[in-house]
């Protein structure tokens, strides 16, 4: 029957599902109250409809249909948001569920009792207000969880809904009110599924309410209708399948309601989703998981429209439709989601957002994939209300198609079919960009990245003959090595192609033979680790990346062996473009931090693990930027200096907050750095020089500021499985390490200033020139700043201050001997020490008089300040600079390449010399 309405009407009543509604319930319409359907409002209208005589079965049903024509009006006439559209059968579903979970257990309480919780403590906390349970016992938690578009909360408007039924544990019902006709918890749930599919997902003479689908939970269709939490958790250890992961991405307890609740039940099942669904590390073999999952699809898809064409415009299923933008999402999300909870979101929308904050998509392609999911959302939403028909294909009706076209505000079909075609190819060629096919996306081609997929004896025996001489025979050990024979067959595979594509590389030049020797060195302790080999394989510029890194240095390998994750940094687009910033990095891991909070995992071992990874992480990011040349050394010092102090703001932030003994929301505290920290002149692996002091007259506050530096101290020290973060020196505190951790800052100025008994010494004052304020307080830096520079202005004996600055270099001479015939860079004379020890000199010996030598400028800085002063020959200063900086480059290039820092003295006689001439100038 041909419709009424005006081709290209943008009027609801076009539909042939709407006009039904319209014809059989015309009388129920406003019982829904007016506006988007909410929870409030579509229990209002239930109960409305339960008061007009309708059972509870038939009052869902015709709930469902006043739902689903509102929202037709709303969508197709006002231009609805997506959002409006989805929460409201989302709600819908929601109510129907919790009512017949009521319904349910009430039948099978009166004839069973009620199921009894498993002997001991529940898995989880109790909600409020539970607990004071009858004598027989508390009642069995169960949840029924939402997976997919219901767990998000994005059901389409014809969508069936797919289920599983979870039970606290196993056990018995109390009984009847006679004590009798007991049955198993499983028996009782394995009830309540059946008849809660008859009250939503039987067909009568009002239609269903939603189609239910189980095929979801564990073992599918022949695995038990309900599962308990144990059985669960051994599922997902034993038989956990990848594409399931994906499936419970999204999942979430949608009722009954009091499970479902923030503080409920439900989160009992927190503890064994998450780890299933996100792993520790960063997980590249699911790649392969979902790129075989989408071809399953793709196949089954293009089976259905064999002979029938119309079925190639299906707006979910074909190329470049929804669940493509879902797969692109969902796979980034199940990558790295173990170890960045900010990503763990249900929605597409948001988790697009998400994808494109952390830096894994570029803002603008995330927007093009957020456009094209709602506009496809919109289509598919449009198609299905013409006759409520849960499909997703174009119709195939001119007039249909019409209108679909005026709904979404175009001037006919051509428009809107050029606009459907745009969106489509942008997810179709970002899809292909990240997972289409074995070529494993962009930058590889020639051996090792072709597609066809090689029979287990094109393994390593084979790669060899085309390999360089120095790399076959490094790998030609892998052979019969037994952590190689144990690989699975897919990552033996694997392995052979990175070994033939880094062959190839070396052979085109694109990277050293040295580099694949140490590639191979790195890689063999982590075999057991496949994702390591899938995201190498997966990522080819990733592969030729960490090939440049290795290649450059040696250090860079034995850091990437201890934190073997950071090589995922090397996928950023930006790695080379930019350098640390301070506010994103603390921006995002508290974004981390509250992730982890929501979900109740923000325990203290998770915080030590993300402070540990994010830190990495970054030192990763500047050792990159560093060894292709991008940075200078102060460069690399000052990002290297400025992470630290990040680190340390962050992580004193957050023991205070778990302080058990904390008196004040805020602590009033400062933390001082000396050293390397102090002169921004860190590099990797450098220890932190820190002094700690309060500014607190409460009676609580030596206890709470001693048990807080402890605190700290440990959460900076501490080994765990990402390993540590720093090595804590606090030697230069007041009476060094016999006396106190922290102490107050009026003693310690004291202290510094040389007020009372107990003063400081003069190499303490030479400490003081690089030391300087790195967190704390606002209101102590700057009291902070006029004790350093009371200090280093103080008045002072120039001669018997020389004489202490020599007498403690000599002391650092006889500690650190130099082989015959070798120049060390920072302790032979002529070398760095020398550099600092006359910069400090001249910073206590002359700061008073002149002022551009008071602040912690760095060493090559002030040399230039003191020649400027005059206090320096004209020259002198700038060629000790330079010299300064040259040895520094020396030293910093032979640590990266764990070469020794004893040279020949003839490489550096012209900045020996000058060094020389600078110390004779001013000690000599």
């Amino acid at each position: 029957m041909m419709s009424s309405v005006s081709v290209g009407s943008a009027r609801a009543d076009h539909s042939r599902f709407v006009q039904r509604v319209r014809r059989r319930y015309d009388g129920e319409r406003a019982l829904l109250p007016p506006g988007p359907p909410t929870p409030d409002t579509l229990r209002m209208a239930l109960g409305a409809l339960r008061e007009r005589g309708y059972g509870l079965d038939a009052a869902l049903r015709v709930l469902r249909h006043l739902t689903l024509e509102r929202l037709a009006v709303l969508d197709c006439e006002q231009a609805a948001p997506l959002e409006a559209v989805t929460r409201g059968v989302t709600a819908l579903a929601e109510l129907a569920l919790d009512e017949a979970a009521r319904a349910a257990c009430a039948e099978l309480d009166a004839l069973h009792g009620r199921p009894l919780a498993p002997a001991g403590d529940p898995p989880g906390p109790l909600p409020p207000g539970e607990g004071g349970e009858a004598p027989e016992g508390r009642r069995c938690a169960w949840w029924i969880v939402g997976m997919g578009k219901f767990g998000a909360r994005e059901l389409n408007v014809s969508s069936d809904i797919d289920l599983i039924y979870v039970y606290e544990g196993e056990g018995e019902t109390a009984g009847n009110t006679e004590g009798r006709n007991r049955i198993s918890n499983h028996e009782y749930f394995g009830k309540v599924v059946k008849r809660i599919h008859t009250l939503v997902g039987d067909v009568t003479e009002h239609g269903q309410v939603f189609r239910v689908d189980l095929a979801l939970r564990p073992n599918g269709n022949s695995g038990p209708p309900a599962v308990s939490l144990g059985a669960l958790e051994d599922y997902f250890q034993v038989q956990g399948r990848e594409w399931e992961r994906f499936a419970w991405l999204k999942s979430r307890v949608v009722a009954p309601a009091e499970g479902a609740r923030r503080n409920g039940t439900g989160q009992w099942l927190r503890p064994i989703v998450l780890p299933f669904v996100f792993r520790r590390y960063l997980d590249y073999g699911v790649f392969e998981a979902l790129r075989r999952l989408h071809r399953q699809i793709r196949e089954h898809a293009a089976r259905r429209a064999a002979g029938h064409p119309e079925r190639a415009n299906d707006v979910k299923l074909s190329r470049g439709g929804i669940r493509e933008i879902e797969f692109i999402v969902q796979l980034l999300q199940v990558v790295r989601g173990g170890q960045f909870p900010e990503l763990r979101t249900r929605p597409t929308l948001q988790a697009l957002q998400r994808v494109a904050q952390a830096g894994l998509m570029p803002a603008d392609k995330a927007q093009q994939l957020a456009d094209a999911y709602v506009f496809l959302r919109r289509v598919e939403h449009r198609i299905q209300y013409l006759d409520d028909q849960q499909t997703h294909v174009l119709p195939t009706r001119d007039d249909d198609l019409a209108w679909i076209a005026a709904t979404l505000g175009f001037d006919g079909a051509p428009a809107f079919l050029r606009a459907l075609d745009a969106h489509r190819e942008v997810v179709a060629q970002e899809f292909d960009t990240l997972l289409g096919g074995d070529g494993h996306g962009t930058g590889c081609n020639g051996k090792g990245c072709n597609g066809q997929t090689r029979s287990a004896a094109e393994d390593l025996q084979a790669v060899l003959p085309q390999l360089p001489a120095g790399f076959a025979e490094r790998v030609a050990t892998w052979c019969d090595h037994p952590r190689v024979l144990a690989l699975r067959e897919d990552a033996r595979v694997r392995l052979a192609r990175l070994v033939e594509r880094t062959g190839a590389w070396i052979e085109a030049g694109r990277v050293s033979e040295t580099a694949a020797v140490r590639l191979a060195d790195w890689i063999e302790p982590l075999l057991r680790r496949e994702s390591y080999l899938a995201l190498l394989q997966e990522r080819p510029a990733v592969h030729e990346r960490l090939l440049r890194v290795l290649g450059a240095a040696r250090w860079p390998a034995r850091y990437l062996l201890r934190h073997p994750g950071v090589i995922d940094e090397l996928a950023s687009r930006e790695l080379y473009e930019g350098r640390f910033d301070a506010t994103a990095f603390a921006a995002d891991l508290e974004a981390r931090r509250w992730s982890l909070h929501k979900t109740g995992e923000d325990d203290d071992e998770a915080l030590l693990d993300l402070l540990r990874r994010a830190h990495h992480a970054e030192v990763f990011r500047t050792l990159a930027r560093d060894v292709e040349g991008l940075l200078t050394v102060e460069q690399v010092a000052d990002d290297l200096s400025a992470l630290a102090d990040a680190v340390l703001q962050i992580t004193g932030q957050w023991c205070w907050q778990r302080l058990k003994s904390r008196h004040r929301d805020e602590p009033r505290h400062a933390i001082i750095g000396y050293g390397k920290l102090g002169g921004k002149e860190l590099g990797y692996g450098s220890d932190l020089d820190i002094v700690f002091v309060y500014d607190d007259d409460d009676e609580r506050a030596p206890e709470a500021y001693a048990a807080f530096v402890r605190k700290l101290i440990n959460w900076l020290t501490v080994k765990t499985g990402e390993g540590d973060l720093f090595e804590i020196d606090t030697a230069l505190r007041p009476n060094g390490n016999s006396g106190l951790l922290v102490t107050t800052f009026q003693a310690y100025a004291d202290y510094q200033q040389n007020r009372g008994s107990n003063t400081a010494w003069t190499w303490e004052h030479q400490a003081m020139t690089r030391a300087r304020f790195v967190v704390g307080s606002p209101d102590l830096r700057a009291r902070f700043d006029a004790v350093r520079e009371a200090v280093i202005t103080a008045p002072r004996d120039p001669a018997a201050l020389a004489g202490e600055i020599r007498a403690m270099r000599q002391r650092l001479y006889d500690a650190h001997p130099v082989r015959a015939g070798r120049f060390d860079l920072k302790h032979s004379p002529g070398g760095m020490i020398d550099v600092e020890f006359a910069v400090q000199y001249l910073v206590l010996a002359h700061s008073a008089a002149h002022p551009p030598l008071r602040a912690n400028a760095g060493n090559i800085a002030l040399l230039q300040r003191a020649e400027d002063a005059g206090l320096l020959p004209a020259g002198l200063g700038h060629a000790a600079a330079d010299a300064y900086r040259h040895l520094r480059q020396l030293q910093h290039r032979a640590r990266l390449d764990e070469a020794g820092t004893q040279i020949d003295p003839a490489d550096v006689a012209g900045e020996r010399d000058a060094v020389l001439a600078l110390w004779s100038q001013v000690l000599g």
